[in-house]
């Protein structure tokens, strides 16, 4: 049992390696291609960074490549013991296939547990080392005030959010003003419209918003504006009046938590506050959703790290039954396989970060989905397996 048991996982081992090494050139390919290649050709950057890049880069893409490399060694090993009658021989020599494979699933386990590592915390901040490295080559200081799709809290008492930065024209902009200690008015500014202006001579940054509407919470009244244009204060540019952030998709698991805890606290809206009339209170609905939508994304990036992070353990209970069921060599039949199991799971892994500013549909458990589903699948398949069924 002990040489069976050395045997599979050393098999396991070298496959898991030689894949997610394949897997990993495969996606840093892409990423090379699109962002690094072209700022060396243009000569913005030297060799030295591009192999820095590239270095920041390989944590963020094993995120992706050890889970897919672990489907696919398992499709591959078992595929090959099934067709070369070995699992057959151990079956004869009354070795069930649960003791077999228990190994594996061990090692499925322990590279949850480096998952967890790099979805957690390696791979956030390898990414954000890596696109400040870019941005810093590339120089383009206007271009990055209120990037896209990103809380931006660079501004003492505001908190911006912006859907699309065309070169400074602004859409679906979100703006959160909130006092300090002694003042606890709160204003929810919301425009599909805005510009960014830069004052390189005042170092000074401006900001202009169309068609806007707003809810102002003092206490537990409500007040409610709209105007066809407004001008923000200007905000300073200099460095040591910013605190930069990096985007929700970018964070640590632990920022994720301040982050939540943070607009918990600023952006909570009393239970009690009064409205006047019908816009009042259309307004004070479509803050709290303003407040949802953004939270949500945060809490869906949460459990999006934690979830993701036991897909080797989905993967292997799927890939052992079917790769003896597939009683295949070929390894071009194998990585097939497996790029489709991958491709069902990325579905519901899109699907919730398709839905993450629709709190309405919770899609921050929907990344929960493909580990219940394969696992369950898998185990059934086992359990049938282990049948001879």
């Amino acid at each position: 049992m002990k040489t069976l048991h050395k045997y599979l996982t050393l098999q396991v081992l070298a496959s898991l390696l030689l894949t997610v090494a394949v897997f990993t050139f495969v996606l840093l390919l892409g990423n090379v291609l699109k962002e690094i290649l072209t700022l060396l050709v243009s000569g913005q950057v030297s060799i030295g960074i591009v192999f820095q890049a590239i270095g920041l880069l390989i944590p963020f893409v094993l995120v992706f490549a050890l889970p897919i490399g672990f489907i696919t060694a398992t499709l591959l090993v078992f595929g090959r013991f099934s067709a070369d009658q070995e699992f057959t021989a151990a079956r004869a020599s009354g070795v069930s296939l649960l003791s077999l494979v228990m190994p594996i699933l061990l090692l499925s386990l322990c590279c949850c547990g480096i998952s967890a590592w790099i979805n957690m915390d390696l791979g956030p901040r390898s990414r954000v080392a890596y696109k400040n490295l870019i941005a810093r080559a590339r120089a383009e200081l206007t271009n990055v005030q209120l990037p896209e799709d990103r809380l931006i809290y660079d501004f003492p008492g505001y908190i911006f959010w912006v859907g699309k930065n065309h070169g400074g024209n602004l859409e679906d902009v979100r703006v959160w003003i909130y006092g300090d200690k002694t003042n606890s008015e709160t204003t929810y500014l919301a425009a599909p419209r805005g510009r960014l202006e830069t004052d390189t001579v005042q170092k000074q940054l401006l900001v202009q918003l169309f068609n806007w509407h707003s809810l102002t919470l003092n206490g537990t009244h409500a007040a409610f504006s709209s105007s066809p244009e407004l001008t923000l204060p200007p905000f300073a540019l200099a460095s040591t009046n910013r605190t930069s952030t990096p985007s929700v998709s970018d964070m640590t698991f632990w920022q994720l938590q301040d982050a939540l805890r943070e607009l918990n606290q600023k952006l909570g809206l009393p239970s009690d506050v009064a409205a006047t009339n019908a816009d009042a209170h259309a307004q004070l609905r479509a803050a709290a959703k303003m407040r949802d939508e953004a939270t949500e994304r945060i809490r869906a990036e949460l459990h999006r790290q934690i979830a993701f992070s036991f897909a080797c353990f989905g993967f292997a209970l799927v890939g052992i039954p079917l790769g003896i069921r597939m009683h295949r060599r070929e390894t071009n039949i194998g990585v097939a396989v497996a790029l489709m199991l991958v491709l069902i799971y990325y579905s519901f892994v899109i699907l919730g970060e398709a839905l993450a500013r629709r709190p309405e549909f919770a899609p921050h458990l929907i990344f929960w989905l493909p580990n219940f589903i394969f696992q369950a699948v898998g185990a059934v398949l086992l359990w049938r397996a282990n049948k001879g069924v």
